[in-house]
Protein backbone atom coordinates (compact mmCIF):
# COMPACT_ATOMS: atom_id res chain seq x y z
CA UNK A 1 0.00 0.00 0.00
CA UNK A 2 1.14 3.11 -0.92
CA UNK A 3 0.25 6.38 0.79
CA UNK A 4 0.92 9.74 -0.27
CA UNK A 5 0.51 13.66 1.59
CA UNK A 6 0.73 16.27 -1.27
CA UNK A 7 2.19 19.85 0.63
CA UNK A 8 2.74 22.99 -1.29
CA UNK A 9 6.12 21.66 -2.10
CA UNK A 10 6.72 18.60 -1.45
CA UNK A 11 4.83 14.97 -1.38
CA UNK A 12 5.82 12.24 0.84
CA UNK A 13 5.43 8.85 0.05
CA UNK A 14 5.08 5.65 2.60
CA UNK A 15 5.47 2.65 0.75
CA UNK A 16 6.71 -0.71 2.48
CA UNK A 17 7.90 1.30 5.65
CA UNK A 18 10.06 3.67 3.77
CA UNK A 19 9.81 7.35 3.30
CA UNK A 20 10.16 9.31 0.01
CA UNK A 21 9.79 12.68 -1.09
CA UNK A 22 9.78 14.29 -4.55
CA UNK A 23 9.33 18.65 -5.48
CA UNK A 24 5.35 19.38 -6.48
CA UNK A 25 7.04 19.43 -9.59
CA UNK A 26 8.06 16.24 -9.91
CA UNK A 27 5.07 14.82 -8.78
CA UNK A 28 3.12 16.35 -11.45
CA UNK A 29 4.37 13.98 -13.87
CA UNK A 30 4.17 11.37 -11.42
CA UNK A 31 2.22 7.96 -12.95
CA UNK A 32 1.46 5.25 -10.32
CA UNK A 33 1.14 1.69 -11.41
CA UNK A 34 -0.82 1.20 -8.11
CA UNK A 35 -3.32 2.91 -6.21
CA UNK A 36 -2.08 5.82 -3.96
CA UNK A 37 -4.07 6.62 -0.76
CA UNK A 38 -3.51 10.30 -0.56
CA UNK A 39 -3.81 13.53 0.78
CA UNK A 40 -3.61 17.02 -0.75
CA UNK A 41 -3.52 20.61 0.21
CA UNK A 42 -2.31 21.91 -3.50
CA UNK A 43 -5.59 22.58 -4.97
CA UNK A 44 -3.64 22.29 -8.78
CA UNK A 45 -2.69 18.95 -8.02
CA UNK A 46 -5.75 17.94 -6.52
CA UNK A 47 -7.57 18.48 -10.10
CA UNK A 48 -4.86 16.10 -12.09
CA UNK A 49 -5.21 13.07 -9.34
CA UNK A 50 -9.10 13.60 -9.45
CA UNK A 51 -8.28 12.25 -13.27
CA UNK A 52 -6.86 9.26 -12.23
CA UNK A 53 -8.51 6.39 -10.25
CA UNK A 54 -5.33 4.90 -9.28
CA UNK A 55 -5.33 7.82 -6.97
CA UNK A 56 -7.45 7.28 -3.93
CA UNK A 57 -8.34 10.45 -1.80
CA UNK A 58 -9.18 10.45 1.55
CA UNK A 59 -10.40 13.89 2.93
CA UNK A 60 -13.96 13.07 2.53
CA UNK A 61 -13.58 9.80 4.56
CA UNK A 62 -12.41 12.22 7.51
CA UNK A 63 -14.56 12.82 10.13
CA UNK A 64 -13.25 14.93 13.34
CA UNK A 65 -15.65 16.65 16.08
CA UNK A 66 -14.26 20.26 15.20
CA UNK A 67 -16.38 24.02 14.60
CA UNK A 68 -13.57 24.98 13.17
CA UNK A 69 -14.32 26.66 9.73
CA UNK A 70 -11.47 25.34 6.46
CA UNK A 71 -9.32 23.06 8.34
CA UNK A 72 -7.28 22.03 6.38
CA UNK A 73 -6.86 17.87 5.44
CA UNK A 74 -3.48 18.01 6.80
CA UNK A 75 -4.27 19.34 10.22
CA UNK A 76 -7.49 17.47 10.22
CA UNK A 77 -5.29 14.12 9.34
CA UNK A 78 -2.55 15.02 12.15
CA UNK A 79 -5.69 15.73 14.92
CA UNK A 80 -7.22 12.60 13.51
CA UNK A 81 -3.91 10.70 14.99
CA UNK A 82 -4.15 11.86 18.60
CA UNK A 83 -7.21 11.76 21.25
CA UNK A 84 -5.35 14.44 23.17
CA UNK A 85 -2.45 16.82 22.93
CA UNK A 86 -1.14 19.44 20.81
CA UNK A 87 -0.34 19.06 17.25
CA UNK A 88 2.51 21.46 15.48
CA UNK A 89 3.40 20.86 12.04
CA UNK A 90 6.07 22.90 11.34
CA UNK A 91 6.63 22.79 7.59
CA UNK A 92 5.93 25.89 5.07
CA UNK A 93 3.65 27.48 7.40
CA UNK A 94 3.87 26.08 10.94
CA UNK A 95 -0.06 24.72 12.14
CA UNK A 96 -0.52 24.18 15.49
CA UNK A 97 -4.04 22.41 16.99
CA UNK A 98 -5.33 20.95 20.43
CA UNK A 99 -6.89 18.31 21.03
CA UNK A 100 -9.13 17.38 24.06
CA UNK A 101 -10.98 13.79 24.63
CA UNK A 102 -11.02 13.39 20.70
CA UNK A 103 -12.91 17.00 20.09
CA UNK A 104 -10.74 19.56 17.94
CA UNK A 105 -10.94 22.73 20.19
CA UNK A 106 -8.91 24.86 17.55
CA UNK A 107 -5.65 25.84 16.52
CA UNK A 108 -3.56 29.03 14.60
CA UNK A 109 -1.34 29.26 11.75
CA UNK A 110 2.33 30.62 12.08
CA UNK A 111 5.02 31.20 9.06
CA UNK A 112 6.84 28.58 8.83
CA UNK A 113 10.93 29.01 9.88
CA UNK A 114 12.12 29.70 6.31
CA UNK A 115 9.46 31.99 5.57
CA UNK A 116 10.37 34.11 8.61
CA UNK A 117 14.10 33.79 7.85
CA UNK A 118 13.08 35.27 4.15
CA UNK A 119 11.18 38.39 5.94
CA UNK A 120 14.16 39.65 7.77
CA UNK A 121 16.46 38.98 4.51
CA UNK A 122 13.58 41.49 2.34
CA UNK A 123 14.24 44.26 5.24
CA UNK A 124 18.31 44.30 4.63
CA UNK A 125 20.79 41.94 3.16
CA UNK A 126 22.71 42.11 6.31
CA UNK A 127 19.88 40.07 8.07
CA UNK A 128 20.18 37.25 5.79
CA UNK A 129 21.53 35.01 8.56
CA UNK A 130 20.70 31.13 9.08
CA UNK A 131 19.40 30.24 12.52
CA UNK A 132 21.54 29.54 15.19
CA UNK A 133 20.17 25.73 15.69
CA UNK A 134 22.14 26.11 19.37
CA UNK A 135 21.17 28.99 20.59
CA UNK A 136 19.58 29.32 24.40
CA UNK A 137 16.36 31.19 24.13
CA UNK A 138 16.31 31.91 27.70
CA UNK A 139 19.44 34.58 27.49
CA UNK A 140 19.29 37.81 26.09
CA UNK A 141 21.54 37.64 22.41
CA UNK A 142 24.56 39.23 22.27
CA UNK A 143 25.02 38.75 18.62
CA UNK A 144 22.90 39.79 15.32
CA UNK A 145 22.56 35.70 14.14
CA UNK A 146 21.47 35.13 17.46
CA UNK A 147 18.65 37.94 18.02
CA UNK A 148 17.38 37.05 14.80
CA UNK A 149 16.80 33.39 16.00
CA UNK A 150 15.63 34.37 19.08
CA UNK A 151 13.35 36.69 17.66
CA UNK A 152 11.85 34.06 15.53
CA UNK A 153 11.98 31.05 18.22
CA UNK A 154 11.18 32.68 21.24
CA UNK A 155 7.58 33.61 20.33
CA UNK A 156 7.35 30.12 18.80
CA UNK A 157 8.16 28.40 22.13
CA UNK A 158 6.60 31.09 24.81
CA UNK A 159 2.90 30.47 22.91
CA UNK A 160 3.17 26.72 22.36
CA UNK A 161 4.32 26.42 26.17
CA UNK A 162 1.12 28.42 27.64
CA UNK A 163 -1.44 26.70 24.96
CA UNK A 164 -0.25 23.03 25.73
CA UNK A 165 0.17 23.70 29.46
CA UNK A 166 0.70 19.79 30.75
CA UNK A 167 -0.66 18.83 27.39
CA UNK A 168 1.84 16.41 25.21
CA UNK A 169 2.79 18.48 22.20
CA UNK A 170 3.45 16.34 18.72
CA UNK A 171 5.76 17.75 16.55
CA UNK A 172 6.02 16.63 12.37
CA UNK A 173 6.90 18.45 9.54
CA UNK A 174 10.72 19.34 8.46
CA UNK A 175 11.03 21.44 11.21
CA UNK A 176 9.39 19.45 13.85
CA UNK A 177 12.41 17.46 14.89
CA UNK A 178 14.31 21.01 15.88
CA UNK A 179 11.50 22.23 17.22
CA UNK A 180 10.45 19.85 20.01
CA UNK A 181 14.34 19.98 21.29
CA UNK A 182 12.75 23.35 23.28
CA UNK A 183 9.99 21.34 24.66
CA UNK A 184 10.09 18.59 27.88
CA UNK A 185 7.04 16.55 26.79
CA UNK A 186 7.40 16.69 23.33
CA UNK A 187 6.95 13.69 21.00
CA UNK A 188 8.01 14.29 17.44
CA UNK A 189 6.35 12.38 14.88
CA UNK A 190 7.09 12.06 11.31
CA UNK A 191 4.58 9.37 10.79
CA UNK A 192 1.90 11.15 12.15
CA UNK A 193 -0.10 11.78 9.39
CA UNK A 194 0.90 8.39 7.76
CA UNK A 195 -0.25 6.63 11.03
CA UNK A 196 -3.89 8.88 10.63
CA UNK A 197 -4.09 7.72 7.29
CA UNK A 198 -3.35 4.34 7.97
CA UNK A 199 -6.20 3.94 10.86
CA UNK A 200 -8.38 5.65 8.53
CA UNK A 201 -7.99 3.16 5.81
CA UNK A 202 -8.42 0.38 8.64
CA UNK A 203 -11.62 1.89 9.66
CA UNK A 204 -12.99 2.56 6.30
CA UNK A 205 -11.97 -0.84 4.74
CA UNK A 206 -15.27 -1.37 3.24
CA UNK A 207 -15.82 1.70 1.48
CA UNK A 208 -11.83 2.19 0.44
CA UNK A 209 -11.43 -0.88 -1.08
Amino acid sequence: MILCDIGNTNATFLDEGKISRMSVEQFSAYEPKERVYFICVNDEILKKLKKNKLFVDLEPHFELDTIYQGLGVDRVAGCYAVSDGVIVDAGSAITVDIMSNSIHLGGYILPGIASMLKAYESISPRLKLPINSQIDIDALPQKTVDAISYGILKPIVTLLEKLAGSKKVYFTGGDGEFLSKFFKNAICDKMLVFRAMQKLINQKKEILK
